[in-house]
């Protein structure tokens, strides 16, 4: 008997009738969703660095959903194993710079030309999970009008708290105070002494209040990570293109640096001066 035929035995080997590890994947999909007026070599490179990318923002945007329903049941230790996951996804999202900066100038102006207007600006789960997280623009809603199923997940999603908000309550709900967290914000959240406050009451403090300490770091570290990404995805343009303006009409690296300031949970940040 052959070696393989040792390592095989009693393995399924016809599935004429039942369900394959590519059926349930949905790999016939997946792998033929090349660009095909793309022939540069580099092309496909490009194309399955963004689709996974677009991949690993599905999952975060299910745990971050997730998150904020457990938060909104008082279910701490649940949304902690979720902010965690979500911080490793971006971590993985972060390795995925390093394979693109492999490209060079030359190799992505080969293809460059059939992007057209399309560009990662563009990207409704990441600007999902932005709302989500509490950075919210809603102008930015129009680029998505002509998908209506996208556009409207994110008229949706701002409609609601914020996990950040959500957070916020939870903390003031647990340490006797009223909610602070406020209605949904069109423009994102604005920082509160009053917040930030309250969370230096818990690192002040954190045996009695150990949940929402171990909650505050489980938000900072998600934001760590996110900061990361939004370094690298700059640093991995500017390396590609320089300071050309996008493909998508954004200034490109000017734009991406403004990204840089943006913080999402601000007085998480702002507390470790106070203390």
């Amino acid at each position: 008997m052959s070696t393989f035929d040792e390592a095989s035995k009693g393995a399924k080997m016809s599935f004429a009738k039942d369900k394959s590890y590519g059926d349930y994947l949905g790999l016939d999909q997946i792998l033929t969703t090349e660009n095909p007026l793309d022939m540069a070599h580099d092309g496909l490179l490009f194309i399955i660095q963004h689709q996974t990318s677009e991949l690993w923002m599905k999952l975060a945007i299910h745990e971050l959903t997730a998150c904020r329903e457990a938060l909104q049941a008082g279910e701490l230790r649940q949304s902690f194993k979720m902010l965690t996951r979500v911080a490793r996804i971006f971590e993985q999202l972060n390795s995925a710079w390093d394979v693109l900066r492999t490209m060079t100038p030359s190799e992505y102006t080969a293809f460059r030309p059939y992007l057209g207007a399309s560009s990662g600006f563009q990207s409704y789960q990441y600007r999902l999970i932005e709302y989500l997280l509490g950075n919210r623009i809603a102008a930015l809603t129009k680029l998505h009008e002509h998908t209506p199923e996208p556009h409207a997940a994110l008229v949706a999603e701002m409609e609601k708290p914020s996990l950040y908000q959500v957070a916020i309550d939870l903390m003031c709900e647990r340490m006797g105070e009223a909610p602070l967290g406020g209605a949904p914000e069109a423009k994102g959240w604005t920082p509160k002494q009053e917040v930030q406050d309250l969370w230096q009451k818990v690192y002040e403090d954190p045996t009695t209040h150990w949940e929402l300490y171990e909650l505050a770091e489980k938000l900072v570290d998600l934001e760590d990570y996110f900061r990361r990404w939004r370094f690298n995805h700059v640093t991995t343009v500017e390396r590609i293109i320089g300071f050309k303006r996008g493909t998508g009409g954004t200034s490109g690296v000017t734009y991406l640096r403004k990204m840089l300031e943006v913080e999402l949970f601000p007085e998480l940040w702002h507390v470790r001066g106070a203390l």
